[in-house]
């Protein structure tokens, strides 16, 4: 029997980021990951301190929860995390989409499930070298390949010179992805920040800095987007 870690389940509300931004949706927020970034900003999901808040749930609970929350009208579930690719997520896909749900999920890149091949869209989000991570391109690629026909984006955090540059590599790497590029949000906040309020002003800063660096390069490609919700709510939880 399928047992899953939740830290939190949500909404309706909109996706914040990437390629579904302002589309209404739950979020099923899956508890743990095999990364630790240096600018997480979802700690509550990662970090083993938090451990003791993830609820564990069978699928059924976990879709009755969406369907309660949705009011029981089909709309895309977002699968997030942490990682949700550590977690078999494949027995609530199938659950949902008996009753006409779509399910996006986001992960790094990092564990490939041939139950990527039933989402609605699948986001790869390699981490940068500002993460302190390294990914390994040939899981990768595996992941890419589980997709099959899924449709299948990248999604790059980007903080500095460094991120940027990397994105390119990426970019040039995967030509027929769609990429979206995004300013990076310190949670917590850096070591030289003097409270815990959200740098709505460093994440504008970044932002104003990547769209006006990339249309000088003449890097068309990419859509270049800030995470909304954080616009809206800052780093508050549940929304």
């Amino acid at each position: 029997m399928t047992t899953l870690r939740i830290a939190e389940i949500f909404g309706p509300t909109i996706q914040g980021e990437g390629a579904l931004i302002g589309a209404p949706t739950v979020f099923v927020r899956a508890g743990g990951c095999d990364y630790r970034c240096s600018w997480c900003d979802s700690l509550h999901a990662v970090d083993s301190e938090y451990r003791h808040e993830w609820a564990p749930m069978q699928p059924e609970d976990v879709w009755q929860k969406v369907r309660d929350l949705s009011g029981d009208k089909p709309l895309t579930v977002t699968v997030s995390g942490g990682n949700p690719a550590i977690q078999d997520f494949g027995p609530l896909i199938a659950l949902g989409k008996a009753q006409g749900y779509g399910f996006a999920l986001e992960t790094q890149g990092s564990v490939a499930r041939d139950w990527f091949a039933e989402l609605e869209m699948l986001v790869l989000s390699p981490k940068p070298p500002s993460s302190g991570e390294t990914v390994d391109w040939a899981v990768f690629d595996t992941c890419l390949a589980k997709a099959g026909d899924a449709p299948t984006v990248l999604k790059i955090v980007i903080f500095d010179d460094a991120d940027y540059a990397w994105a390119r590599d990426v970019a040039a790497r995967y030509p027929a992805l769609p990429l979206y590029l995004q300013p990076g949000n310190h949670t917590p906040p850096p070591p030289d920040a003097e409270d815990a309020v959200i740098d709505m002003d460093g994440i504008m800063d970044r932002m104003t800095w990547l769209v006006d660096k990339t249309l000088a390069d003449g890097w068309y490609s990419p859509r270049i987007l800030p995470q909304l919700h954080v616009l809206l709510w800052g780093n508050k939880r549940g929304v």
